[in-house]
């Protein structure tokens, strides 16, 4: 018996709308929840433009409605995290440990069977009669959503909130993992944060986590400097729009690395122009983390590499959703990581367009969809 429950659709012309739409109940392996926030981002935004109908979200957090007969480890009532890596533990990524790259089921990577990411389970949800994809397949700008068993984790902390939930999905995972899985960043190490939004203050509380000695943040935007200090940073550097490469802060970097240059440096700007400009911020073999998913052309001086610079591009801060969010859980239990003040402000559904604008003129270090 399907329920109908009102959903952000992208039309995939940079528009959308709220509509109603009908979704089924779980088989087999699948669960279904009840949305109560879902976390926005750039690529909420972006999915305006992907050219075909979508219901929107990909960062979320809820209560599980409904199991399928071979769910084992969710039960109704649960609190749940809502992931958009599903691995299928059978592919060649998944068995080297690569589970957010798997090759069957990732909504990003197309791997080697032909899969199309975001055409996964198409019947679990209709609009006007007709199978409607949902964002990296899961789909949380809805009151409800139909998944796969492994896109939802168990939330066991009794004090956090469905807001402060939501956001552990993509965000925090991605900005805290980079620095923990990826750079593995050691104690004592100095780093910079370029661009100090959602994902890179994730970054700074990751490298604050593991005890960065230096943290340095840039950014054009006081205010975001501000909170940047906030999450952490122990300098902070307000950068010029019209220094091309921000090498002009680099120069203050190293000032402040015994003119070396740090020992890590992450982009979380998402401005292709940027995309080399952390391999400027670090010494002679240093690494330069490419955070925030650049995927335009970008043209790099190649002596920025001088000399044995290493430069890395993750996905989703190489993360393994059921071992990785109990981490962060715990580490917000503990007070390590700030996810409440991370919230700037909550809309409805229906104020979506002022969520998108607040987030897209910087007033939000993270704007949150909340559901009754």
């Amino acid at each position: 018996m399907s329920r109908t429950c009102k959903a952000a659709l992208a039309k995939g012309d940079g528009s959308f709308s709220i509509e109603t739409i009908e979704v089924a109940d779980p088989k087999h392996d699948e669960v279904l929840v009840a949305v109560k926030a879902a976390g926005l981002c750039h690529t909420d935004h972006d999915s305006l433009n992907w050219g075909k109908p979508i219901i929107m979200g990909h960062e979320g957090a809820g209560i599980v409605e409904a199991v399928g007969d071979e769910v084992k480890n969710i039960k109704v009532g649960d609190k749940v995290i809502l992931n958009w890596a599903t691995p299928c533990g059978e592919c060649f990524q998944c068995k080297q440990k690569n589970e957010h790259i798997c090759e069957n089921n990732s909504p990003v990577v197309a791997g080697a069977n032909g899969y199309t990411p975001g055409h996964a389970h198409l019947e679990g949800s209709l609009w006007k009669g007709e199978p409607i994809i949902r964002s990296f397949n899961i789909g949380t700008l809805s009151e409800f959503t139909l998944v796969k068993e492994s896109a939802v984790v168990k939330n066991t902390s009794q004090q956090m909130s469905f807001d402060a939930a939501s956001i552990i999905s993509c965000g925090v995972m991605t900005g805290f993992g980079s620095v923990v899985n990826t750079a593995k960043v050691p104690e004592g190490a100095s780093s910079v944060v370029l661009g100090t939004g959602g994902v890179g203050l994730n970054v700074i509380q990751g490298l604050k986590v593991s005890k960065a000695s230096k943290i340095i943040a840039i950014d054009i935007n006081p205010h975001r400097l501000e909170m940047a200090v906030e999450f952490g940073a122990t300098h902070t550097i307000l950068a010029d729009k019209n220094d091309t490469g921000l090498l002009k802060a680099s120069d203050k970097v190293k000032e402040l690395t015994n003119g070396r240059g740090a020992d890590f440096a992450f982009e979380c700007t998402a401005i292709p122009e940027l995309g080399a400009a952390p391999l400027a911020m670090v010494r002679n073999a240093g690494t330069a983390v490419q955070v925030s998913g650049i995927e335009q052309e970008v043209l790099i001086d190649m002596s920025l590499f001088e000399w044995d610079k290493i430069y890395i591009n993750p996905l989703y801060g190489k993360c393994n959703p059921q071992t990785d969010f109990p981490v962060i859980i715990d580490h917000y239990q503990n007070g390590d990581l700030k996810l409440n003040e991370m919230i700037t402000r909550t809309y409805s559904l229906e104020n979506l367009q002022q969520a998108f604008s607040d987030m897209l003129s910087g007033k939000n270090a993270k704007g949150v969809i909340t559901f009754k």
